[in-house]
C-alpha cells in the first residue's frame, strides 16, 4: 500500500508541474496556520497540495504510520481546476486514484484518463 501511495503522490507532483501549478514560492507562515479545510481561506488548492498535503502524506508513508481512510480531495480539485480545462485532467485523475486507494471510494465527475 505504501509503495502505491508513494507512486501516486509522485504522479500528483509531476502533474502539478506539467500543469504549471508548481511554485518555488512557499506560502507565508500565516497562510500555513489556517484551520479551514484545504486551507481554502489562505491559499489556492495547488499550493495546499504542494506545501501541505504532499509533505504530510509523504511523512505518513515514510514513518509507516496509518494512512487516512476517509479522504475525498477529488471533488475540490475538480472545482478548483475546472477553469483550466483538460490541462489538469491527469492531475484530477491521479488525485481520484489516491482517494479511491485510501478510502475505497471515487468521487469523480470528470472523465477518467
Amino acid at each position: 500500500m505504501y509503495l502505491k501511495v508513494t507512486e501516486l503522490l509522485n504522479q500528483i507532483e509531476s502533474e502539478l508541474k506539467v500543469a504549471k501549478l508548481w511554485t518555488v514560492i512557499a506560502p507565508s507562515e500565516e497562510a500555513m496556520q489556517s484551520t479551514a479545510p484545504f486551507f481554502c481561506d489562505t491559499m489556492p488548492l495547488e499550493n495546499w497540495l504542494q506545501f501541505v498535503f504532499l509533505p504530510r502524506m509523504r511523512a505518513l508513508v515514510e514513518g509507516r504510520l496509518p494512512l487516512p481512510q476517509q479522504i475525498a480531495v477529488c471533488p475540490i480539485a475538480e472545482e478548483a481546476f475546472k477553469h483550466l480545462g483538460s490541462h489538469t485532467l491527469l492531475l484530477i485523475n491521479r488525485i481520484a486514484d489516491l482517494d479511491e486507494l485510501l478510502s475505497g471510494q471515487r468521487e469523480q465527475s470528470v472523465e477518467r484518463a
